[in-house]
């Protein structure tokens, strides 16, 4: 027997899920602090992490699939709300709304690593670093003003 009488092998199991998560989300923090957000790499690794913990301790052999469900919807609520904070409006413009989606993304990365839905979670990391990556400049692009065309 473990740490408080739990054994080892479930200990470490816990573990191997939370540093999973972790640097699941490491790259999606990564991108945005390198893009100079300031939502970046110390977010979105926690979010993963306390995200994964949460839905760690609602799987536990006392917990009904009610308990298990509550966990669930009141992480998608937190992570939305956490999300919200990130998404501002100035001079008739929104920003954030990136940050936002990639903190609600973090989160169920973190929840699908607790639920040994591991291809789930690494496809969210995968497609939120290329979504922020390879779409950037299709996004500037777009957001350009419009520019007066030259006669010549």
């Amino acid at each position: 027997m473990g740490v408080l009488g739990q054994d080892w092998t479930a200990i470490w199991y816990d573990i191997s899920r939370l540093i999973l998560a972790y640097l699941l989300a490491l790259p999606i923090g990564l991108y945005r602090e390198k893009e100079a957000h300031t939502v970046g790499v110390r977010t979105f690794p926690l979010v993963a992490v306390a995200s994964c913990g949460f839905i760690l301790l609602g799987t536990g052999p006392h917990m009904t699939p009610e308990v298990q469900s509550r966990i669930i919807q009141g992480l998608g609520a937190g992570i939305g709300f956490i999300g919200g904070g990130a998404i501002l409006k100035s001079e008739g413009s929104v920003h954030g709304t990136a940050a936002a989606a990639s903190i609600w993304n973090t989160g169920v990365i973190g929840a699908a690593v607790a639920t040994n839905r591991l291809m789930v979670a690494i496809v969210l990391a995968v497609l939120n670093v290329v979504t922020l990556w390879l779409l950037l400049p299709v996004k500037q692009k777009l957001d350009e003003p419009d520019k007066p065309q030259t006669q010549g």
